[in-house]
């Protein structure tokens, strides 16, 4: 795409305050963010929230007032689901303000670091190593590598001059630049590129896909069995119209599941708050189901296992070049180079500044391994990796970086030449080796400890020297073996054999990871640098490090604000806490949807009336679902999540849904023995269902810890009281002797029928799940 530049700005100064407030600011809807308005709206006006509106209205028609308490109790729950998620937009969003890009800009003869949102048309962007453009400029000084995969979906680097455009969503891979901002916000080349930057593709999540397979479900057969069993009751004239009102609306409330929608989305929301207050951004909601399901986590060792904090620890002139004049070439060096990677600054660090100008150079980059700098008479000297710049290989050489190497040091060759072009690799002198060592970080061995424990496979992935990366995950106790990704053809095998990988190239470090998913494998990646971000991207939940380029911030599903590795463990938890509890409660709250389908069938085609009344269900619903979902939700469950969440849930709540529909069942052939009133039948049918209720969350709760013990005492309570203080308001009225010694029976024998049913389910329908 081609940019002109309509107005020069002075490169040396930059834009001056006036021109600032003249020109268009780069500001753009972040859809990332839900503002207040959207959060009201979306939960308010929900597909669901509209049923049970109708519902009400149709209960408000028959005058049976007190049946429209499901009606307060969804406005609660939606309140409540407005608050939290209100309160966790409060703390997410003061925390991606310390996660907030940043751009550096030349102003006023200064150069200022700023949001991106504050940068304005025609501003002087300085451009380095790490950067993600974030608007269309223009070269007007220097020369980078950007990778613009995510515009052209080519990983191949691109090299930028003088005159070449900078397209808003690519990011800087090697070098260093001013250019000239030509368009901002939503008149660049694609004012949505970041948002398609942070994932190319939706994070997997069978949670979302499961939760929203009940919902599409639920609102098939919703509607229809609701207005089919209403024209039946009345066209059959069995019941008088306000009695068929109420016994529709109560099948249609107990089959909509609107609270395992809120109670996901809260359980999720508190996740995200716990994370941020370890200061750990969430940038994907749902990547904390996939850390609950993780098996596999592949690091980058630089920055992430070790501080990325390099120092020069040896050097070593083969005999050919005194350690100063080695110092003093590096010093020249690395005052032309713009390289700005840990290497580059441990060299600084060690050389100190040059004297001597140079003709060009060129920087490096993963792709070259390298570096060099032309000086005059076309003298040229370059570092990097041995293979990288010379054709021919000695074998002393290599034995004496070999050895360095497994003492654990990054081995990097200075070497003198000539270059034609951008070309490094040739027939040059090798005239000294410089040892560079990184720093494990603090606590790294337990940390990777834990993982094994976890039973979760951690891989080490480099662009370094095998040799190097193997000595230093070994420190970290890193189990497996090493292999040089040069020297390999199959990744798929080479992923099943090796746990460290050594002179990776950023493409592939991305297919290691998608062979490691074409095995079945739920894979975490973690990188702090340009070379990550492919892998990052493609992996099932990527992590990105606070001090890492703002390319791999943006497309990381979680920031490490803090370079908190230790917290790994922690942040593993916290997804498997909220997941397994999710699992857990959402049992609770399909019981109820499923007998409420299962008989509202039986009453289409058996039953004169549906036995509940929306009231009735509403006493169930709480004490049974309600209540102790979002208490259970909240404990901690830290084992790996496995199987099929469909599979878990139905299995879990079928015993319970089949013990209320047989129950209703068994009352219903009773009934005329028994000599049972619509009202006694109705009682019957609501004292069975609750009792039912907390037999299935005995079962739920099983083992028991104080919290549960508590929870149940409570629900007990809560049914006994409800029974014996507001029966009137629950149309519940009393019952004859024989009447008593059928529902004492009932009571009786369904903890017994629901173990068995359960141990049945177990053993063939959860069996594989």
């Amino acid at each position: 795409m081609n940019l002109r530049i309509a107005r020069h700005t002075n490169i040396k100064t930059g834009l001056n305050d006036e021109q600032v407030l003249r020109s268009q600011p780069n500001v753009y809807e972040d859809k990332n963010s839900r503002s207040y308005k959207q959060i009201i709206h979306d939960n308010f006006c929900t597909l669901f929230n509209a049923i049970n509106l109708v519902l009400g209205l149709m209960v408000f028609i028959t005058g049976a007032y007190r049946n429209m308490m499901f009606v307060g109790l969804v406005f609660l729950n939606t309140v409540i689901g407005i608050i939290q998620e209100i309160r966790s937009k409060k703390i997410l969003d003061n925390l991606a303000l310390l996660n907030q890009q940043k751009a550096n800009v030349l102003r006023n003869g200064k150069i200022k670091s700023i949001p991106v949102e504050q940068i304005v048309c025609n501003d002087i962007l300085m451009v380095r190593t790490g950067d993600q453009i974030s608007v269309d400029a223009i070269v007007v000084e220097g020369q980078v590598e950007c990778n613009e995969s995510i515009l052209t979906g080519e990983s191949d680097s691109v090299i930028k001059k003088y005159g070449d455009a900078l397209m808003s969503g690519s990011f800087v891979v090697s070098g260093q630049a001013k250019a000239q901002v030509v368009k901002v916000g939503a008149d660049t080349y694609s004012h949505s590129i970041l948002e398609s930057a942070k994932r190319e593709k939706q994070y997997p999540s069978e949670l979302r896909d499961s939760i929203n397979a009940i919902i599409r479900f639920s609102t098939i057969v919703l509607i229809p069995t609701g207005s089919i069993m209403l024209i039946k009751q009345l066209m059959e004239n069995l019941v008088q119209w306000r009695s068929a009102i109420l016994s529709t609306v109560a099948a249609v409330i107990g089959m909509i599941p609107e609270g395992l929608v809120l109670l996901t989305s809260t359980a999720l929301a508190m996740g995200a708050v716990k994370l941020a207050r370890k200061q750990v951004l969430v940038q994907e909601l749902y990547c904390i189901e996939t850390l609950a399901r993780v098996d596999t986590l592949c690091l980058d060792k630089t920055g992430t296992i070790t501080q990325g904090k390099m120092k020069v620890v040896l050097t070593d002139g083969l005999g050919k070049t005194s350690d100063e004049e080695m110092q003093y070439i590096l010093a020249n060096m690395y005052s032309c180079l713009s390289d700005d990677n840990a290497t580059a600054q441990a060299i600084r660090t060690y050389a100190g500044k040059g004297d001597t100008h140079c003709i060009r150079t060129i920087p490096f980059s993963s792709s070259r391994k390298a570096s060099a700098v032309v000086f005059e008479g076309n003298r040229a000297y370059m570092t990097g990796a041995y293979s990288f710049i010379v054709n021919q290989q000695e074998n002393w050489i290599n034995e004496r970086i070999e050895s360095y190497a497994q003492q654990g040091m990054r081995v990097l060759v200075l070497a003198k030449g000539r270059i034609m072009g951008d070309q490094i690799r040739g027939n040059n002198e090798v005239i000294g080796l410089i040892g560079i060592q990184d720093v494990l970080r603090p606590n790294i061995r337990r940390t990777l400890q834990y993982f094994y424990k976890q039973n979760v496979n951690v891989k080490i992935i480099s662009g370094d020297d095998p040799r190097t990366v193997a000595a230093i995950a070994q420190k970290a106790g890193v189990k497996g073996r090493a292999v040089d990704m040069t020297t390999v053809k199959d990744i798929d095998q080479a992923v099943q054999t090796y746990s460290i990988f050594g002179r990776v190239t950023p493409e592939q470090k991305k297919q290691m990871v998608v062979a490691l998913q074409g095995q079945g494998h739920t894979v975490a990646m973690t990188g702090d640098g340009v070379n990550d971000v492919m892998a990052l991207k493609e992996a099932d939940c990527s992590i990105a490090m606070g001090s890492g380029s703002e390319a791999t911030k943006g497309v990381a599903s979680l920031v490490l604000l803090k370079d908190q590795f230790r917290a790994m463990p922690s942040i593993l938890r916290e997804g498997r806490i909220v997941i397994n509890n999710i699992q857990r409660s959402a049992s609770l709250f399909l019981v109820k949807t499923m007998f409420s389908f299962g008989l509202s069938l039986i009453t289409i085609f058996w039953f004169s009336a549906y036995p509940f009344k929306p009231i009735q269900l509403s006493l169930v619903s709480l004490l049974g679902t309600g209540i102790p979902g979002f208490v259970l939700a909240l404990e901690p469950n830290e084992e790996r999540v496995t199987g099929h969440f469909l599979q878990h849930v139905f299995g879990r709540a079928l015993p319970g849904a089949v013990m209320v529909i047989l129950s209703v069942v068994f009352a219903n052939l009773f009934r005329q023995p028994l000599q049972m009133s619509g009202a006694q039948f109705s009682t019957i049918c609501t004292i069975v269902a609750s009792w039912n209720s907390l037999c299935v969350l005995y079962t739920v709760c099983t083992p028991m810890t104080q919290l549960r013990k508590l929870l149940l005492i409570c629900m007990f309570a809560g049914l006994v009281i409800g029974l014996t203080l507001f029966h009137s308001l629950l149309y519940l009225v009393g019952l004859t002797f024989w009447q008593g010694i059928y529902v004492a029976c009932n009571l009786a024998i369904i903890p017994d029928c629901l173990l068995i049913m359960k141990k049945a389910v177990d053993k063939t329908f959860l069996r594989n799940a």
